[in-house]
């Protein structure tokens, strides 16, 4: 029983989790009221944030949260009031956002969402701690990320990410799959670029550790064909395909990847391994700077650090160079619609 802890909430991690009573929210309160993202001997209080419209629906999620009786959940705050959101928060999860609807473009759904992540920015400047780390999942993840820490000036802007840990997750399992390994047996993919259909899958530097021994997974593959035909176009658009079979858009799965996401940037990543995530790009690789770019990264004590160094093949570049390319033009509507 963590019962000392629980009567004064003293360590206790203040997690936020916006778009609270949304279907990956759903699955996330859950996961980190668990114990699944900080462990099961540390307390997280959660602040859930939805629009006033959504309010008795996040009373329902509430109430479940409640009647699981979880050990390390010693506090929720469910509101639609920024301050009280955003209050002295550790942690935030930042799901909400407006979903694309049928007819709408892209520069549309831009301009909505822009305006949720200045607000929502100003709010953590604020109002959080300024050392909260804040993983951005909304689409269009990066760039409203960017924007987000663009009104959070007193936040640096190292403790900002774009979640790309999902398609990194589905790269994984898609390479175990092919090889006939389990899951952890294959390490070191890489998402380059966009959470989009744009981004780069790449394997290049990517090993798999079958009978024992560690091979290039290109190697165990074998199959140059099925990884530019099959592979990244699997990757770039399984989003969609999820939404094709269920009507519905992911939510266990990237719940899982925002809670793998956190969890290596708070607890640090396995020797030899590395992990991706959209971070604030300084121009490494190319990439075009002052955007959040997915690129592999290692971890250690609450902070990343992008891998070096890595050779690129010219057609490998070329994914990369489109993946930039949009990048940069979704900043400059972005920062448009700001003006």
């Amino acid at each position: 029983c963590l019962s000392n802890t629980h009567n004064n909430m003293t360590g206790a991690i203040k997690v936020l989790i916006t778009g609270a009573a949304g279907q990956i929210a759903y699955n996330l309160s859950n996961m980190v009221a668990n114990g699944n993202l900080f462990g099961k001997d540390q307390q997280v209080e959660l602040h859930l944030l939805d629009i006033p419209a959504a309010a008795t629906a996040l009373e329902g999620v509430v109430m479940e949260l409640q009647d699981c009786a979880f050990n390390v959940l010693s506090k929720i705050v469910a509101t639609s009031d920024l301050k009280e959101a955003f209050d002295d928060i550790d942690v935030a999860l930042l799901v909400g956002a407006m979903p694309r609807k049928q007819g709408m473009e892209r520069k549309d759904l831009l301009a909505a969402n822009v305006k949720i992540f200045k607000d929502q920015g100003m709010a953590l400047d604020k109002y959080a701690k300024k050392t909260a780390k804040i993983l951005v999942i909304g689409n269009p993840a990066n760039t409203n990320c960017l924007i987000m820490s663009k009104y959070a000036p007193s936040i640096p802007k190292e403790n900002f990410s774009a979640l790309t840990r999902l398609d990194h997750n589905r790269a994984t399992y898609q390479v175990a799959n092919k090889v006939g390994v389990t899951n952890c047996c294959v390490k070191n993919c890489i998402i380059w670029g966009n959470h989009s259909n744009t981004q780069f899958p790449d394997i290049a530097h990517a090993s798999v550790t079958k009978d024992g021994k560690a091979i290039p997974a290109k190697q165990a593959i074998n199959d140059d064909k099925w990884i530019v035909d099959t592979f990244i176009p699997c990757i770039q658009k399984r989003g969609a395909a999820v939404i094709a079979a269920r009507k519905l858009s992911s939510a266990a799965s990237a719940a899982k990847a925002i809670v793998d996401q956190m969890h290596d940037w708070w607890f640090g990543t396995k020797d030899g391994e590395w992990v991706s995530m959209g971070v604030y790009s300084n121009g490494q690789y190319g990439a075009p700077a002052d955007i959040m770019f997915s690129f592999p990264v290692t971890t250690k004590n609450g902070t990343y650090k992008i891998v070096e160094g890595l050779k690129m093949e010219a057609e490998d570049k070329k994914y990369f160079d489109i993946t930039a390319k949009e990048l940069a033009e979704e900043r400059e509507s972005a920062l448009e619609i700001c003006k």
